[in-house]
């Protein structure tokens, strides 16, 4: 799978809301209503990611979670990165 251009990168975030590029990552926060339903947020993200054999950057504080896709294998975002957003996307608001 390789690495996406500038340009491609930037024509998919038009369609994933609330994600933003951070040098070579896609980047999302989230916020929840407190630290448990932040911590089920992750669970899903991790099953999703499994899934997928591809695995993103976590991190939380309280009841935010920061999410950062990159395939380190290219040294960019790919198309695994974006499929992974929208699905990321998809639970955060189901």
């Amino acid at each position: 799978m390789a690495r996406l251009s500038d340009a491609e990168v930037d024509a998919a975030l038009a369609g994933l809301e609330g994600w933003r590029r951070e040098g070579a990552e896609l980047v999302r926060p989230f916020v929840f209503e407190d630290f448990v339903a932040a911590l089920g947020f992750i669970v899903q993200v991790g099953a999703l990611a499994e899934r997928a054999n591809h695995h993103p950057t976590l991190t939380n504080t309280y009841n935010r979670v920061r999410v950062a896709l990159s395939t380190h294998d290219e040294g960019g975002i790919t198309d695994r990165d974006l499929a992974l957003a929208r699905e990321i996307g998809e639970r955060a608001r189901g």
